[in-house]
């Protein structure tokens, strides 16, 4: 949001300017910061990939964000953040899946970092959208 007011406010002030040149260069500058934020910060892994990895190793327990062991520690936006050691974010998923924790087993044994990275990807954005596809 600050780089896009950022981008706004050089844009604005490339339009005062007597060159055209630099109104285009500013103009441009303005549409590179705003698109180079334009992903949320949770987005660092592949989100698809993610899923197929989910789909395979974690909808056994936690299809639909749910859980069937302990019904209310789910992967909805506010357990996460209620239950999850370092509140809802992508690096405290991260950590939860390669370590387990209490019934979950710990999966950095089986799957490689970029899987693990992918998985929270997904997480995180299905968490975000409430599980709904």
């Amino acid at each position: 949001m600050k780089l896009s007011i950022l981008a706004t406010l050089v844009t604005s002030a490339a339009a005062f300017s007597v060159s055209p040149q630099k109104a285009a260069q500013a103009a441009a500058m303005s549409v590179a910061i705003a698109t180079s934020v334009a992903l949320p910060a949770f987005a660092a892994g592949d989100v698809a990939a993610g899923e197929q990895v989910f789909n395979a190793n974690c909808a056994a327990c936690h299809a639909g964000g749910q859980n069937v062991i302990m019904p209310d520690k789910t992967l909805e936006k506010e357990a996460l953040e209620s239950y999850l050691a370092g509140g809802r974010n992508e690096k405290a998923i991260m950590t939860q899946v390669t370590n387990g924790k209490n019934a979950m087993p710990a999966f950095g044994g089986r799957l490689g970092e970029d899987e693990i990275q992918n998985v929270a990807s997904y997480v995180m954005s299905s968490s975000e959208a409430n599980w709904e596809e």
